[in-house]
């Protein structure tokens, strides 16, 4: 019971927050979409600052885990950034009100919240460093290289949602795997990547329209 109404008060944070904002939104807004009382809500959060981390903790949790899952056991650097960028991609995508809270309010929620999101960005920034050492024979050129390209990311995708175009965000994927891909194994690798990934989505609408 106690996690059910925890899960559905992480969601109506994220809702709220997406809609009116993170200042805009109080505890009041977060009891009535949840279905909550008062009081269950302050039995789980000391505050809506304490239940918006909550939420971002979570979200981000997820999308670490679903990038990190995605064709884990590739052995293609190439293929793995595609896997786990289309991965993030999508999360985000399926997602909006929480792609909204986790990338553009939680820049509005304070020191902490921000800490947090920067602690998110270097555990992205750890993926990849770890993938390459992993499938590459040579390390990443300059970790500053990887830290440029997962704020690029970011930057990328937070104009995105900020203008309301969560669900335009798989359209950046060709784009993010050649930028991905282009400092660790250079131009004609990450036009390859480039290329094979706007084929696969030529097979995919192709089959859709053909099903």
């Amino acid at each position: 019971m106690a996690r059910n109404q925890r899960e559905r008060i992480l969601a109506a944070v994220a809702d709220a927050t997406s809609e009116a904002g993170y200042g805009s939104t109080s505890v009041e807004d977060v009891i009535a979409r949840a279905g909550v009382s008062r009081r269950t809500f302050y039995d789980l959060f000391d505050n809506k600052l304490d239940a918006f981390l909550a939420a971002y903790d979570e979200v981000v949790r997820r999308l670490l885990k679903g990038v990190r899952e995605a064709d884990a056991d590739q052995t293609d650097f190439a293929a793995r950034v595609t896997a786990g960028l289309g991965a993030f991609l999508d999360s985000l995508s399926a997602s909006p009100a929480f792609a909204r809270m986790c990338i553009v309010e939680v820049l509005a929620a304070g020191p902490e919240a921000v800490r947090r999101r920067n602690d998110a960005m270097a555990a992205f920034r750890s993926i990849i460093e770890e993938e390459a050492d992993r499938l590459l024979d040579r390390k990443p050129h300059s970790p500053v290289a990887v830290e440029m390209l997962v704020g690029g990311i970011y930057e990328t995708v937070y104009s995105r949602i900020a203008d309301g175009r969560t669900t335009d965000l798989g359209d950046l994927l060709p784009e993010l795997v050649y930028a991905a891909v282009l400092p660790h194994l250079g131009e004609d690798a990450a036009v390859a990547a480039r290329r094979s990934v706007l084929e696969s989505a030529a097979i995919g609408r192709s089959s859709h329209v053909t099903s």
